[in-house]
């Protein structure tokens, strides 16, 4: 094996255990009393249901994100990451990072709108590409925080 080679499966094996540790020790897992904006999510195939919950101040920043819910590892994994990821986070970029997260999940070869945003740890997700029904699964919690800055009271779907 070559060294790229090793270096792609260190990497890879890096974001596996990632979304592990996310899925077993869920990060801002609970329920808020004092949320501004929330939103559920539902991936029908597979049984995954959670709740958002934001606090969003007066100049439009995620002051704080929490969810609560069940759901695969994965779906589990992506809310937990999403909390800690938007945090801190104007709405319309955390809007941009879920076309862009999308976008890398689906349609990875098509050109980059949002160039300048980095997805660092989230791209953890990307393995998902190899498994298509999956991809529903990392995407719910994204879907949901569109929904909820978008203060649409319907549930959020990946279908």
């Amino acid at each position: 094996m070559s060294d790229a080679n090793l270096d792609i499966e260190n990497l890879r094996e890096l974001y596996r255990e990632l979304i592990l540790d996310h899925a077993r020790n869920p990060r801002n897992f609970e329920r808020m009393a004092d949320a501004t904006h929330s939103a559920e999510g539902i991936n029908p195939l597979c049984g995954d249901k959670l709740k958002l919950y934001f606090r969003i101040n007066a100049a439009n920043i995620i002051d704080d994100a929490k969810f609560e819910g069940s759901g695969c590892a994965i779906s589990t994994a992506s809310a937990s990451m999403l909390t800690e990821f938007v945090h801190g986070m104007d709405m319309n970029t955390a809007l941009q990072y879920f076309e862009l997260l999308q976008q890398r999940l689906t349609a990875p070869d098509s050109p980059v709108e949002h160039a300048p945003l980095d997805l660092g740890k989230l791209r953890a997700f990307e393995g998902v590409r190899e498994y298509p029904s999956r991809i529903k699964c990392a995407t719910l919690a994204w879907h949901a925080l569109r929904s909820a800055v978008q203060c649409d009271d319907h549930p959020a779907s990946t279908e």
